[in-house]
């Protein structure tokens, strides 16, 4: 090979080293540019979410919206101490949190109870990890400090300080699609044996609904009789006039604004069940604890969207309008589709 041959050669291989050195630069500059601005792309589109949602349920709380109902135009201080039950106060991170039963509810309050350090573990320490929380005492009451509790406390002092904690704390609730919602209260209180369920609300829907006249005296008896609640029992039971005139819905179907006062109280953040990952992510890092809390793995036997045909197939049309009426206000304010191809069969 002459030595204007290798030289061309030498050049050639010159040019493409070159090339691929330049290629890789740029595939390098651009691979760091994305991944910084993914994270941020991502924050802003939470964000955004956030302030949609929030921004939805101030406009149909204003006295000129579409949508009347109840609470809608009563002050805070109008609402009843007992309904204020739901709001659990961590006052060292300063923290609100509005449960909502079968709203992944059990996990975040299993958060509250580490945020709080009220209860110790076997070896006299708080408990640092949620899912290290037994599960009997999650639900106990008196673990949780809430705006209920301050007033028992505090008695007329307490308004005062509801007010300033409402001003100063991160607020948030979780909510989920209202009939869905409905259907996973009934597959946990009633397809299962729950004894305290049956003999409250269980053997009352048997009677009234099912034209048992004598039910059986505990649900062990009433499932090996083979009378058990059906869905459709339970709806009527919701849809029955006489049942919130005896006493107040129980809250795990009871409406999710009557629960948490959307309009009273200006919650930082709206999450919801279907984006459960995600919203509890950010809420995390909103508060300063992703990396102090592990939030729990969802539940793995949750109820989801599209079993509504099917958990809905032997309501009539009509009673299924009743229940959307029932719960249009959660289904609006929150932002839930209304459930056309059932309403409309």
């Amino acid at each position: 090979m002459g030595m204007k041959q290798q030289f061309q050669c030498f050049c050639l291989l010159g040019a493409v080293f070159i090339t691929f050195f330049i290629i890789c630069w740029d595939v390098r500059r651009y691979s760091t540019f994305y991944m910084q601005m993914a994270p941020q792309t991502d924050v802003t589109h939470l964000k955004m979410h956030q302030e949609h949602r929030r921004r939805i349920i101030r406009e149909f709380c204003s006295a000129n919206s579409s949508l009347n109902f109840t609470e809608k135009l009563i002050t805070f201080d109008q609402i009843p101490n007992k309904a204020l039950d739901h709001l659990i106060v961590d006052d060292h991170h300063g923290v609100i949190y509005c449960f909502v039963p079968k709203v992944a509810c059990t996990n975040w309050k299993r958060v509250m109870i580490v945020l709080s350090q009220n209860l110790k573990a076997p070896d006299g320490a708080p408990y640092l990890d949620p899912l290290d929380i037994p599960l009997n005492v999650i639900h106990n009451s008196t673990l949780h400090k809430t705006f209920n509790k301050l007033w028992r406390r505090f008695g007329r002092y307490s308004r005062p300080l509801m007010h300033h904690k409402l001003k100063n704390y991160t607020k948030f609730l979780f909510v989920r699609d209202p009939f869905v919602r409905l259907i996973s209260a009934f597959r946990d209180k009633f397809v299962k044996p729950d004894e305290y369920f049956y003999n409250m609300y269980g053997s009352t829907m048997l009677q009234r609904y099912a034209n048992i006249s004598k039910p059986p005296d505990s649900v062990q008896e009433a499932f090996a009789a083979g009378n058990r609640l059906s869905f459709t029992h339970f709806i009527k039971y919701l849809l029955d006039p006489q049942t919130e005139k005896e006493k107040p819905f129980n809250e795990h179907w009871q409406q999710m604004y009557r629960l948490c006062h959307p309009c009273q109280i200006e919650y930082d953040f709206v999450g919801k069940l279907e984006t459960l990952d995600e919203d509890t992510e950010h809420l995390l890092k909103i508060l300063g604890l992703d990396n102090y809390i592990h939030f729990p793995p969802g539940h793995e036997n949750r109820t989801a969207v599209d079993w509504e045909q099917d958990w809905f197939a032997n309501i009539s049309v009509a009673d299924r309008r009743k229940l959307y009426h029932l719960y249009e206000t959660d289904f609006r304010l929150f932002e839930y589709d209304k459930p056309e191809t059932l309403l409309h069969e």
